[in-house]
């Protein structure tokens, strides 16, 4: 009875504690009066700046709210081109005139900073003498509270550019590309007759996280993991993933600890943490949210990995999020669920439960068809990191070859739509577009294609091609814009054809089915990693951009200047400033793995070889010397040791050569003869004497 009571205590505590560290509404209505905390409200629902005339008080009870928790210092939290989040701490504290001290904090304060922050990678959109650099406030994500031991800090999300208004971070694109959506949605909606007093439509998502847990122990004796983020050297071991026994299986109890804490921490800071569960490789796990507006939600994410970190060290573990830490085992994405919200309420790309909403579905599935075949080198651009080139299209993550899954009875609809119209569903009854009745289409329709980096998932797209160390704002400020794009064209012909006298209903019929014939060789139900497939995405001339360095170029097309500068969420000079950043930020961690590897070569594998080498040697010797025969056994295994640390040594100077030519293809190619020479060696070297832990310590010795 005492062990049900504790639980139901936890319970009612877990509760009770969600939003605990967040100046959310409901902590507004208590700090301010009711003028401002109308003004307030309305202002984050909107999106708007903050009214002048309020900014005082919402400071003072911005100020007061976090130093009744602890909190002796503000931060405005932005998040730079490193893909991270960054702050600097300002206290609360100013000097009186009597030789004491007060705690204040001014609406200037909390509206805007001028943190400097000139070092921040701009990729050309300014220089380093010019170091004035500002933050403004994102009403439409709450302030929160990061605690520690002994006190905490009041952050404040923001935005940050340049002197002369530059994009200088992630945010300011992505509330640009939303605001774009969301104008294209509102006004689709009027031609579906809907209208809405605020005339708000926004987008939702909700990212899959995924990730590994190692021993600490573990971790602090890899220089790869600790200077990298993923494992330069590794032998595959004889048990892995191969028995598929750790997806979804029960969860060890030091685990279970670590999940506890996790969910807590973020339910205080309003991370709707929902679900949680091992993946697919042995120490590796997921967390999932409940779908939020897509805003706040990447601000969440960007919490999420943070708090990750923190719990892992908390409880004596390492929390690795890069897309491949571990060679020839699944790696880590972060499944980007994407969904629209329209002026009525309603998600957009949930089936109706009549052919009117059914007909405004089917076109933003037309849309979605449409902004991905033209614009799928930019969604593969957004996902291209080096990190993500080790995992895409290998163990279940899907290819560089961007498709869409539909699922078959929504295919089969699109079929019959280019045909002329639909007129009846695989799963039975009728349908079609327009005002005849017809039974509401099955919700979950779909079946779930984990190879496809695009797939339809019943109410969402789930943009599977995402890497798990990385911001989820860079892909969506692409799928906003490039969705933004097709509806303002779907849009334009729907009105011409209106104010020409066109039956409506004839008119979305006849752009549904022209949207189909234009963009159906985007559609893929199959396997994305057959051969066939790849074969086959050639002739329909679908991009197959297989690294980063390719795929980045496509940020300077032509085509793609123009849609970010017509949508207002990049100028020329912003976007160009990305590419260059992205690029450097690749061939940068290239070129740091390759003097990471070849100090570990050189300095650890090699030695460690050398070593034993010698011994067998000696053995040879000693068993020679004493008429032991041949010692055939100790004369093969140094035969192998040393011909891999022949191979090892040459790589190793193949490896500096690529190195000193700054070229990352070289240095590429070079790490895998290197990676090739010293996994061989693992399996010669007695594990004693081997100097770093092996993948079979790391994945199973928890």
């Amino acid at each position: 009875m005492e062990k049900r009571e504790g639980a139901e205590s936890v319970a009612r505590n877990a509760v009770e504690l969600f939003g605990e560290c967040v100046f959310s509404i409901k902590a507004m209505r208590n700090y301010l009066s009711d003028r401002a905390y109308k003004s307030l409200v309305a202002t984050m629902s909107a999106g708007s700046s903050l009214d002048p005339n309020i900014a005082d008080e919402v400071a003072d009870a911005m100020k007061t709210w976090a130093t009744e928790r602890g909190a002796t210092h503000f931060t405005h939290w932005f998040q730079p081109l490193t893909g991270t989040t960054a702050e600097k701490h300002d206290s609360f504290l100013a000097p009186d005139r009597e030789g004491g001290a007060i705690c204040q904090f001014s609406g200037k304060e909390l509206i805007k900073g001028e943190p400097d922050a000139s070092s921040f990678p701009s990729g050309g959109l300014r220089a380093t003498f010019e170091a004035r650099g500002y933050t403004a406030w994102d009403p439409t994500s709450p302030a929160f509270l990061k605690q520690s031991r002994n006190g905490a800090v009041l952050c404040i999300p923001t935005v940050f550019c340049g002197y002369h208004g530059e994009a200088l971070d992630k945010k300011t694109p992505l509330l640009r590309s939303m605001a774009a959506l969301s104008k294209q949605l509102v006004r689709l909606g009027k031609l579906f007759g809907i209208e809405a007093p605020e005339g708000r439509a926004y987008a939702t998502l909700g990212p899959e996280q995924e990730y590994f847990l190692i021993d600490r122990r573990f971790y602090q004796k890899r220089l790869d993991l600790i200077q990298t983020g993923r494992t330069l050297f590794g032998r595959k071991p004889a048990k892995h993933q191969q028995m598929e026994d750790h997806y979804f299986g029960a969860i060890r109890s030091r685990i279970m600890e670590f999940m506890n804490d996790l969910d807590r921490e973020l339910w205080r800071l309003g991370v709707p943490a929902k679900t949680r569960h091992n993946e697919v490789c042995p120490a590796q796990f997921e967390v999932a949210p409940v779908y939020e507006e897509l805003n706040l939600s990447v601000d969440h994410n960007m919490l999420t990995m943070h708090v990750l970190r923190e719990t892992a060290e908390r409880h004596g573990l390492a929390c690795l999020l890069h897309e491949k830490p571990f060679a020839g085992v699944n790696g880590s994405g972060k499944h980007n669920n994407w969904s629209v919200c329209g002026p009525d309420g309603k998600n957009w790309l949930t089936p109706g439960d009549n052919p009117h909403e059914n007909a405004k579905f089917l076109v933003m599935i037309g849309a979605l068809m449409k902004a991905v075949d033209t614009h799928a080198d930019l969604l593969r651009a957004a996902v291209a990191t080096a990190g993500n080139d080790h995992r895409l299209g290998a163990n279940e993550a899907p290819p560089a070859i961007i498709s869409i899954f539909l699922g078959e009875q929504l295919r089969d609809v699109i079929e019959q739509i280019e045909q002329g119209g639909a007129r009846s569903s695989k799963k039975g009854g009728t349908i079609e577009i327009g005002v005849s009745a017809l039974p509401p289409l099955p919700r979950d329709a779909t079946d779930r294609n984990r190879t496809s980096p695009f797939a339809f998932t019943g109410n969402k797209f789930e943009f599977r091609a995402v890497g798990s160390s990385q911001s989820c704002a860079g892909p969506n400020v692409v799928l906003n814009t490039i969705v933004a794009e097709a509806l303002d064209e779907i849009c334009g012909r729907l009105e011409a054809d209106a104010a020409a006298g066109k039956d409506f209903n004839g008119a979305v019929q006849a752009l549904l089915q022209s949207l189909v014939r234009k963009h159906k060789r985007i559609l893929f139900d199959g396997d994305n990693y057959s051969e066939a497939w790849h074969r086959e995405a050639a002739r329909r001339g679908l991009p197959n951009l297989r690294q980063t360095p390719e795929a980045l170029e496509r940020l300077l097309t032509p085509k793609a200047r123009r849609l970010f500068q017509k949508y207002g969420v990049l100028s020329e000079r912003e976007l160009e400033s990305r590419y260059e950043v992205y690029r450097h930020t690749y061939e940068a961690t290239v070129e740091l793995e390759a003097q990471c590897m070849l100090t570990m070569a050189r300095t650890m594998v090699l030695p460690a070889a050398l070593a034993y080498q010698g011994r067998l040697a000696e053995t040879v010797r000693a068993v020679k010397a004493a008429g032991g025969g041949r010692a055939a056994a100790a004369r093969a295994a140094l035969a192998a040791t040393g011909r891999h640390a022949e191979a090892l040594g040459k790589s190793a100077a193949a490896l500096e050569a690529a190195i000193s030519r700054r070229d990352a293809a070289r240095m590429l190619a070079a790490m895998r003869r290197v990676r090739d020479a010293a996994d061989e060696l693992e399996g010669l070297v007695p594990a004693a004497d081997w100097p770093l832990p092996s993948y079979a310590e790391m994945m199973f010795m928890m």
